[in-house]
């Protein structure tokens, strides 16, 4: 694809049901899908941002009448909330609207009216699930059991959350009232369907364009292989939604103008801005539409929506991308322990950055799950961030503020290449943007924020500052070592928006693109350096997981007990005491991960292929598999006991130890805050 020429790109994130607030798990979808627009907006392509709440359904009417206000009050109240949340972790939308909106109207019945023109609508008299005790046809939401499909149980009506596959409420089995727990009865009613069936070639030919992650495809031959459903796009009033055309008392399932309400905000941006909306929708070779998704709703978005589109004469996805599950310490989300974390409770203890930062590098172009590891966090954030990068200002713009009145060098010195090796690798960089291997370009730049720190170790501003006839040499330093930071900024400028606007202000130039990058800072001047990332406070982490409890009550540990206080104590008095001069004897070292790889046969270890700098190359095996992933260590520093005796093992020779630490739950490799280079000595 050429990146060069600009695009017209259009842009979704899925729309948060408004029956709650924005947790930590949505953010993954709304952080990754807000880095790959803000890049496409740095390389000089017009990219909007549309999203919309999904406001339709009978969960949102329920617990309306249950707060005494209207479905539109509620919807309205969270609509302003949702907003709120998601600009406090620096999501910006182009337009955020909602369906239950004039133009969402008039699309959902555009769509519908064309399918049942062209025969793809059909009207069934069907058995409804009904609960006798409330009265009402039992929606999707209000009616759990177990899955006929793979036997999960308290699943919901529509779609199994452990096996994606979609069905009738009344195929649950074991169903009952979500409500009340009335076992409901069955009750004919006529339902409107749309005749998937009918696309099956298309959708065939689409999920194999090259459209979706390969996963994706894989996952959905089953659906070819079991045959493709009709699917029922009509629900009972009462119901919170738009009546279908000629159908009185009869409403949309919320998923199918859920979706159209991706058009529905288009359609309002357009209206609002002057731009063109069949530009966006009704012709497919003037603009590129992508959707990021859960792999929770892929089903919805890789069939059904594709269908619709194309049945009813607009256009298809350019290509749909989905996300996995969050994980928070590598357990689901957990009230009872505090894992369930809502964005705004977050944002009362933390900077929104670092989180943006860390999914960054967790994330790739594959569907897998991330977690969430808050010892892992705190030392990425603090050694990558804060050690590797702000240090790099923090080191050198103060000798450019009191000895050279805050002007960098005349002209740029001689680095040896170093800043056209920054930008060599702006491409590369560019291009795990583009395809969103997040991860990969996080460890590429840090990389090269390595490689400028070694430069500031190897030149030592501050000793140049304390040498007599040294001052240009210090201007020098301090002035490369200034540009190659604001090098490193600009290619994280999409995760770190607002440190990238400090750091602009602070530099005194022009937003930072990529484009803008090739000609280095020389006769310039530099404003006082204030300061611009703090490190992660671990109580405050703490903080945020006791807040983020359902309850204060805790279940007693058993190290709480007074026979267990006793046993520690006795352990504390048997345990071997070591003076300083045995301590002394450790030699701890910097080592650069150059690779990672699993070891066949071990459960738990990775091999780990070390440079020591002076000291050479270092095979080591380590017990640390079940918290990180091979490529997510590489170009990561690590503290090395390097004089360790080798120890054999049976799948090789181990050449020393990285240093871990762990509760119990997994290990965490100890981090290196400050910039370093491989085999120096840590004391």
């Amino acid at each position: 694809m050429d990146t060069q020429s600009p695009r017209r790109i259009l842009v979704t994130s899925a729309l948060p049901y408004a029956n709650g607030h924005i947790h930590l798990g949505h953010l993954v979808e709304y952080i990754q899908t807000d880095i790959w627009v803000r890049f496409q907006k740095m390389r000089g392509n017009d990219c909007i941002y549309i999203c919309a709440d999904d406001t339709h359904g009978t969960p949102i009417m329920l617990r309306a009448q249950s707060e005494g206000i209207t479905p539109e009050e509620l919807v309205n109240a969270m609509h302003g909330e949702h907003l709120a949340d998601f600009s406090g972790f620096l999501v910006d939308f182009d337009n955020y609207y909602s369906t239950n909106s004039e133009e969402n109207k008039q699309l959902s019945q555009e769509v519908y009216l064309k399918h049942r023109e062209s025969g793809h609508i059909e009207i069934k008299t069907i058995q409804q699930a009904f609960c006798p005790n409330d009265k009402i046809f039992l929606p999707d939401r209000y009616i759990r059991g177990t899955c006929p499909s793979c036997g999960a149980e308290d699943q919901y009506g529509d779609s199994c959350e452990k096996c994606s596959d979609t069905y009738a409420p009344t195929d649950l089995k074991d169903a009952a009232c979500s409500l009340c727990g009335t076992k409901p009865v069955e009750k004919e009613s006529e339902h409107h369907f749309f005749k998937l069936a009918d696309f099956e070639d298309f959708l065939k030919e689409w999920t194999r364009s090259g459209a979706l992650q390969d996963e994706m495809s894989n996952k959905l031959q089953e659906w070819f292989t079991d045959g493709l459903k009709s699917w029922d796009i009509s629900r009972d009033g009462p119901y919170f939604g738009f009546e279908i055309p000629d159908a009185p008392g009869k409403y949309f399932y919320v998923w199918l103008d859920a979706p159209v309400g991706y058009m529905a905000s288009t359609m309002n941006y357009c209206e609002k801005t002057g731009r063109s909306f069949d530009e966006y929708w009704r012709q497919d070779d003037l603009s590129e539409v992508y959707h990021f998704i859960g792999k929770d709703i892929l089903y919805f978005h890789t069939l059904f929506w594709p269908a619709m589109l194309k049945g009813a004469g607009f256009r298809t996805p350019t290509a749909v991308y989905a996300h996995g599950f969050l994980t928070i310490n590598g357990q689901k989300m957990s009230k009872s322990r505090g894992t369930f974390i809502n964005a705004r409770n977050y944002l009362k203890y933390l900077n929104p950055e670092y989180l943006r930062y860390y999914y960054a590098a967790k994330l790739s172009s594959r569907v897998d799950d991330i977690d969430l590891s808050m010892d892992d966090f705190i030392l990425r954030v603090n050694s990558d961030l804060v050690g590797k990068v702000v240090n790099l200002a923090s080191r050198t713009a103060g000798f450019v503020n009191k000895r050279f009145g805050g002007q960098l060098a005349d002209s740029y010195p001689d680095d040896n290449g170093l800043y056209q090796t920054f930008l060599d690798a702006g491409e590369e960089i560019a291009q795990l943007y583009e395809s969103r291997n997040y991860a990969k370009a996080m460890r590429r730049i840090m990389a090269l924020a390595d490689l400028a720190n070694q430069y500031v170790e190897q030149n030592a501003p501050w000793v140049l500052a304390k040498e007599e006839g040294r001052e240009q040499d210090l201007q020098n330093v301090c002035s490369i070592s200034l540009n190659l930071f604001k090098v490193l900024i600009a290619y994280l400028k999409p995760v770190l928006p607002k440190l990238a606007e400090q750091v602009e202000g602070f530099l005194g130039i022009d937003p930072l693109t990529w484009t803008n990058l090739d000609t280095p800072l020389a006769a310039h001047g530099i404003k006082k350096f204030k300061h611009l990332v703090s490190r992660v406070d671990p109580k405050h982490v703490a903080s945020l997981m006791d807040a983020s409890k359902e309850t204060t009550a805790a279940i007693p540990a058993p190290s709480s007990t007074s026979k267990n206080k006793e046993n520690n104590k006795n352990k504390q008095k048997h345990m071997e005491e070591i003076g300083i001069e045995d301590f002394l004897k450790v030699d701890l070292r910097a080592a650069l991960i150059e690779k990672a790889q699993s070891v066949e046969g071990a459960d738990k270890l990775l091999q780990l292929t070390l440079d020591v700098g002076p000291m050479g190359k270092r095979n080591v095996f380590a017990g640390i598999k079940a918290n990180y992933a091979p490529e997510d260590l590489e170009g990561r520093y690590a503290v090395l006991v390097a004089n360790l005796k080798p120890r054999k093992m049976k799948f090789g020779l181990s050449e020393g130890m990285v240093l871990a630490a762990g509760d119990g739950k997994g290990l965490f490799l100890l981090g290196i805050d400050d910039g370093v280079t491989a085999g120096s000595k840590i004391k």
